[in-house]
This record gives C-alpha cells, sequence and structure tokens, in this order.
C-alpha cells in the first residue's frame, strides 16, 4: 500500500479552489500523493489554461452570480455546479508515466461510481482520442463535455467525468469534474455566441453527455459518493489514505 493524503469534500470558491490545488502541488515535498474532494460555490465557470476568457459572457455570467476562473491545466471550459470535483496532486517519480497515472485514476474512479450504484455498471473508460485540431474549429470547440478523449469516462456513450492534467515541475496535477446534476449544461447560455450556435450546442451537449441523478434516477448523497471513490483508489492504485484537514494558510 502507498501512503496518500485525503483532503475531503467542503465548498470554496472557484479562485480557491484553483490556487488551493497549485499550493498543495507547491508543498508536495514528502513524496506522498494527495487525493482532494470539493464543490463550487458560488457557481463557477473554469476554462483550460490556453483557453481565452473571452469566449464567455461575462456580464451574463455577473448576473446570474456565476465565477469565472482560469485553470491551471489544458481542456475547455466547464461549468462547476451540481457535481463532485476531485484532485490528484502525484510526484512525478510515483508513477511510471502520466498518461498511466490518467488511466489509473479513471479506473478507479469506475470502480468506485460502480460500486456507488448498480445502475452505474456500464460506465467504462473512452478507448480512443477525437481529432482536437478540428474539433477546435468548431463551436462546441469551447466545451469540455462536447468530446470525450482517451481514458475519460462515459455512460451509454455519453461522457460523465472530464478531467484535465498537467506537470509542474516535477509534480502532477490532475483534477475533474464528476457530473451530478444538469446545470452544467448551462454553460451554453454563457458563450459568446450567437442563438442560432447556442441552439444547436444545447442539442449536442445534451446528445453527448450524462450526470448520475439522471442515470440513477435518485438524488446523490456526496459523502457515499466521495466514499465511493476513495474505495476505488484503495482498490486500484493500492492507496493507504490518511486525512488532513483543508490548510486554509496554503492559500
Amino acid at each position: 500500500m502507498i501512503k496518500w493524503k485525503l483532503i475531503e469534500f467542503d465548498y470554496f470558491s472557484g479562485r480557491y479552489n484553483m490556487d488551493y490545488d497549485l499550493s498543495l502541488v507547491k508543498n508536495c515535498k514528502q513524496n506522498i500523493p494527495v487525493l482532494r474532494f470539493y464543490g463550487w460555490s458560488p457557481f463557477c465557470i473554469s476554462i483550460g489554461a490556453n483557453q481565452s476568457v473571452s469566449e464567455i459572457d461575462e456580464k451574463y455570467a455577473s448576473k446570474k452570480n456565476v465565477d469565472i476562473i482560469k485553470r491551471p491545466t489544458g481542456g475547455r471550459a466547464i461549468l462547476h455546479a451540481k457535481e463532485l470535483t476531485y484532485s490528484v496532486i502525484m510526484p512525478n517519480s510515483k508513477h511510471s508515466s502520466s498518461k498511466k497515472l490518467y488511466e489509473d485514476i479513471s479506473t478507479a474512479i469506475v470502480y468506485g461510481l460502480r460500486k456507488f450504484d448498480s445502475k452505474l455498471n456500464n460506465v467504462q473508460l473512452e478507448n480512443t482520442n477525437p481529432n482536437f485540431k478540428e474539433l477546435l474549429k468548431e463551436s462546441s470547440g469551447a466545451l469540455c463535455f462536447a468530446s470525450t478523449a482517451k481514458s475519460e469516462i462515459k455512460f451509454m456513450g455519453k461522457k460523465l467525468v472530464g478531467s484535465a492534467q498537467r506537470k509542474l515541475g516535477t509534480t502532477i496535477l490532475q483534477h475533474g469534474s464528476i457530473l451530478i446534476g444538469q446545470y452544467h449544461k448551462s454553460l451554453v447560455d454563457f458563450l459568446n455566441i450567437n442563438e442560432f450556435e447556442k441552439s444547436k450546442l444545447k442539442l449536442e451537449i445534451n446528445s453527448k453527455t450524462t450526470e448520475i441523478e439522471t442515470i440513477i434516477e435518485r438524488n446523490v448523497e456526496l459523502n457515499q459518493l466521495q466514499d465511493s471513490i476513495i474505495c476505488g483508489f484503495e482498490n486500484v492504485l493500492e492507496a493507504n489514505f490518511h486525512k488532513y484537514e483543508q490548510n486554509v494558510a496554503l492559500v
């Protein structure tokens, strides 16, 4: 078993969440991986490190009390609403490769989802990559959940979990959104595109994404879902967790 730090779920602002993940990277000095869970209050749109804020209608976001933040990782825009967000901070020397880590984390989450509810037994990993160069030319290229990358998690062909990873110095940061409710689909309303494009994208995001509560037809108890995902990490990554309190002084 490998010793891991575990930071359990709580709600924070988008700025705090991203700064805290980076602080965990900066303070990753003991060669011990970290698994952290969190939510977003208020709701927040995060965009990838190489994505422009100009793609988002900032006035509309302000009107709806939705924050906008840039992630340190890549990928495209996500509206963080009713979801369980995770982050993994891993010393690069602790895993064989970043790609293998990405796949193993996804496998651990799949294990946890199946444990959480038998109706999620059909979750699986995507085994191919889309043509991202062509995808980004489309209006849907602004949306993280418009496509499923290799080793991301889907249910019956629809994306359920979106993740992004980046190597920062000698440490790997990966964080991702496990979708619970439907409000994430409202991201289309926050894009700086015309109404015709929005109507097309709404059809597309409905056809390409799903969320746990839609699948299991009941409300999700966050702590139960978190515990199931933790179990997945224990079984797939042989993690031996030691709980740590969120250290606000890190930010």
